[in-house]
């Protein structure tokens, strides 16, 4: 499944772009979709060959710094780097990350986990900034912190699909500290343990919004308005999961009000803060 180059104008993250000039709009756009591919090579239960897939992308990525890229997507990536300076590792390590997905992965620890973590959301964080013209210590320190924030939000949110997919990204350590194991999260079993797991990783996640937010600050306020719109959507979305007290047997979402209600809300923050 391919995402549409145009897809950010139809979502709800619409408003977060409007503030952009068009080819920093675009350039996400083109960054979001390359994203959304390898998600869903990594997340279609009937894609064919995925590894193989992934393997073409590897590929196309090298050809694309290599100035001679195959696919039309890999043609408008080509422009993107050229002009906003986007390191290799920004597409590698997401396609690294994909793989960890395919082979069923598990983590230990929570510094596994961060591992994981950095190869499939902070390094997306990296070149979103990299494309807003955001660079430097503090640039990385935001895209560990919102990154980290948001993976950690998806993780949680998304525990009974990942487990019907074989997967569980909930640290073995954390699970163990609460008599629980992966395959009991597999199997569905022991929720009241598994609701104090989500609630000590939710807890995580709460502080690293705050530092990010806090961040956020420091830099330039038009430029903040995607890292701060995702944000606080995501946000709104764990505070939600966070009021079923962490018991839920499918994933917890925004609605499209509540998502736009979380853009809606960035938008003042930014322009009137």
């Amino acid at each position: 499944m391919s995402a549409d180059k145009n897809s950010y104008k139809k979502s709800s993250f619409g408003p977060a772009f409007f503030f952009l000039n068009r080819r920093r709009r675009e350039a996400l756009s083109n960054y979001y979709e390359f994203c959304r591919r390898m998600d869903d090579i990594a997340d279609e239960p009937n894609m064919p060959e995925p590894a193989k897939e992934l393997d073409f992308w590897q590929e196309e990525i090298s050809r694309v710094y290599a100035h001679a890229p195959q696919t039309d997507l890999g043609k408008r990536l080509l422009a993107d780097i050229k002009e906003f300076d986007i390191p290799q590792d920004r597409f590698t390590l997401l396609i690294e990350g994909m793989r960890d997905d395919l082979r069923g992965r598990t983590y230990g620890t929570f510094n596994e986990l961060d591992g994981y973590i950095y190869r499939v959301a902070v390094i997306v964080g990296l070149a979103t900034l990299d494309i807003l013209g955001v660079k430097g210590a503090e640039a990385d320190a935001l895209s560990h912190e919102l990154g980290g924030a948001v993976q950690l939000t998806n993780i949680i949110r998304d525990v009974p699909d990942d487990a019907s997919l074989g997967r569980v990204y909930l640290p073995e350590e954390l699970l163990a500290r609460h008599g629980l194991t992966r395959q009991d999260v597999l199997a569905g079993r022991g929720l009241e343990q598994l609701s104090c797991v989500l609630a000590e990783a939710d807890a995580k996640a709460q502080r690293l919004y705050a530092r990010a937010f806090e961040r956020m600050k420091s830099f330039p306020r038009l430029k903040m308005l995607p890292c701060r719109t995702m944000g606080y959507v995501y946000f709104a979305n764990l505070a939600k999961i966070r009021k079923t007290g962490f018991r839920f047997m499918c994933p917890v979402k925004l609605t499209k009000t509540e998502k736009l209600q979380g853009v809606c809300y960035a938008v003042f923050k930014t322009v009137f803060r």
